[in-house]
């Protein structure tokens, strides 16, 4: 990982807005020169979501495999609880919604892809060992649940409510049995 992107991600980490300019001028480089090599502001945002996103789910999965429904249950309701207690997220989602919301809800988000092919992976090996029967083909279902999870990490951005992560167990759980 570059110094920048590394910077970058410190800044994230203590709720301070990533901003390209103070970014570039803070390693003594061009805003052309930041642009190539982290990208696009979105883009470095979406890497560093995803740099925390990965840690939860390595986090997750060890506990979380093996147990067919109720394990993927817990891999999802545990991820967005992750979500939901992450002060340096929650100030990005109140601070840039929209964007927040961009980055991580669209199917071009480099979080929404990663995550999916992770689950997609827990759920292709929980099927193959026979401990789930899956309701839909299982990259289907994978992007499905990932919905569901989102849904209840950025309920307050939405309609108001608070996120909740037992709504998200619960509602995976109706899914999958």
């Amino acid at each position: 990982m570059s110094h920048e992107f590394e910077l970058a991600r410190e800044w994230f980490l203590s709720g301070r807005r990533v901003d390209m300019g103070e970014l570039a001028e803070s390693r003594s480089i061009s805003r052309a020169t930041l642009h190539r090599r982290v990208g696009s502001r979105d883009r470095l945002l979406g890497e560093i979501l995803w740099s925390l996103s990965s840690a939860s789910i390595a986090r997750l999965l060890p506990s979380c495999a093996g147990r067919g429904a109720s394990g993927v249950a817990d891999f999802v309701s545990g991820y967005v609880r992750v979500a939901n207690e992450s002060p340096p997220f929650r100030d990005f989602l109140r601070r840039e919604p929209e964007r927040a919301l961009r980055l991580l809800t669209t199917r071009a988000s480099v979080c929404q892809q990663r995550t999916t092919a992770a689950l997609e992976s827990l759920l292709a090996a929980e099927v193959a060992a026979e401990r789930l029967v899956a309701p839909l083909p299982v990259p289907d279902l994978a992007y499905l649940l990932v919905r569901i999870g989102e849904s209840f990490v950025y309920t307050d951005v939405i309609t108001g409510d608070a996120p909740d992560a037992e709504k998200a167990h619960a509602a995976v759980t109706a899914l999958l049995t």
